[in-house]
């Protein structure tokens, strides 16, 4: 079992910088894939970025790649967003999620991932 808080979230300007963290508890986090979603208002919540169990591979949604950066270290039990480039409709609640389930699909969907942090807002003015 692994507990997930996120932090570093808040308001920043179109084409500034923000950096989350998500901090997890436990002592087996490098058995765990682990993910960046967010969700707008209205909206459902979507798929921004995602880490396999060694960071050696990440994956990002086309509405971020190339301005986010996902990364972890497992030593410190961290994860982290950073988030450059930003525009207004990246304004969202970004939650850090933490998957145990091993599958040959992949890791983009909500319901791949068991254990979830509590959300951190992000407002991005224009």
């Amino acid at each position: 079992q692994v507990q997930v808080v996120e932090s570093g979230g808040g308001l920043v300007q179109a084409g500034g910088s923000l950096r989350l963290s998500c901090a997890a508890s436990g002592r087996t986090f490098s058995n765990y894939v682990m993910g960046w979603f967010r969700q707008a208002p209205g909206k459902e919540r979507e798929f921004v970025a995602q880490i396999n169990r060694s960071g050696g591979s990440t994956y990002y949604a086309d509405s971020v790649k190339g301005r986010f950066t996902i990364s972890r270290d497992n030593a410190a039990n961290t994860v982290y967003l950073q988030m450059n480039s930003l525009k207004p409709e990246d304004t969202a609640v970004y939650y850090c999620a933490a998957s145990s389930i091993y599958w040959s699909g992949s890791y983009y969907y909500p319901a791949t991932y068991d254990y979830w942090g509590q959300g951190t807002q992000v407002t991005v003015s224009s």
